[in-house]
């Protein structure tokens, strides 16, 4: 009896990147190192050598002359090139695409309807938005599913994508917010890290030991967020007594316009995430 798709588990699935870089790499180590696939079920191809020799250490996988031996070889495709590229990447592999591919892109700002344009109508595609901190297994990553795509697509994709952060599927309309906020956010939060690893030296510290105390504090009040549940003003209030050292520097903040900076920040990045996909 032949297999069908419903049927594809972790053992079956293969799994192609085009483009090799550090995006591409960082998945495919969190897929390798969460067990969700082996190493020798991955491969990929990158028009640079080097990069895809670096892709092949970090991970495991094996590499490939072109995108064409990428479809011959996975049934899940990762585009993952610069926008500027993927008009000639989906020229490239059109004609080599099968139904029982699935091509997942990550290529910042490209539209669901741009890769269905550029491949076949009923091509299964999945668009992500991942960002940077997948290097490190601590992703925020959203997808949006185009319209010949699968449950056991939409299954599967979200479980390797898993083993890399927090997965999200949501609209389409609503990605180029995830770039304003979880896309451009890291460099928000450094720039705040930054921020108080000054302060930690304007106070005394040593710059190499603020710079740690403000990066593990973040990290630290993140997690609290995530792993209470519970809203960040009341883990706030939680910290702050009365008449004491948080209050005092939480009003300092309030006069600088902290928070309403960072939330326009979010937007003019949302908007500039907007414009960037209408070209």
């Amino acid at each position: 009896m032949p297999k069908n798709e419903s049927s594809v588990t972790n053992h079956d699935l293969r799994i192609g990147f085009i483009g090799a870089g550090q995006m591409a790499t960082a998945l495919a180590k969190g897929f390798v190192n969460s067990s969700a696939i082996s190493p020798q079920k991955i491969v990929a191809c990158d028009l640079n050598h080097n990069t895809a020799i670096q892709f092949t250490e970090q991970t495991g996988g094996s590499v490939v002359a072109n995108p064409c031996d990428v479809l011959k070889q996975s049934e899940t495709i990762f585009l993952a090139v610069k926008p500027k590229d993927i008009c000639g990447v989906l020229s490239e592999i059109r004609p080599f695409l099968k139904a029982t591919h699935v091509v997942v892109s990550i290529a910042a700002g490209v539209t669901l309807t741009s890769l269905t344009q550029g491949l076949l109508p009923d091509t299964r595609i999945i668009r992500v938005m991942p960002n940077t901190p997948c290097l490190v297994g601590c992703g925020a990553i959203a997808f949006a599913c185009g319209t010949a795509t699968r449950p056991q697509d939409v299954e599967i994709v979200s479980r390797l994508l898993s083993s890399c952060g927090l997965v999200f599927q949501l609209p389409e309309n609503l990605l180029d917010a995830v770039t304003g906020l979880s896309g451009s956010g890291p460099a928000f939060v450094y720039q705040i890290i930054e921020a108080l690893s000054d302060g930690g030296v304007r106070v005394g510290l040593p710059r190499e030991i603020a710079t740690s105390l403000a990066a593990q504090t973040v990290l630290g009040a993140a997690q609290m967020v995530i792993s209470t549940g519970k809203h960040p003003g009341v883990l706030k209030d939680a910290v702050t007594s009365p008449g004491g050292t948080t209050i005092a520097g939480l009003h300092v903040l309030e006069q600088g316009g902290l928070r309403g900076t960072l939330m326009t920040a979010v937007q003019v990045a949302t908007e500039r995430a907007y414009q960037l996909a209408q070209t």
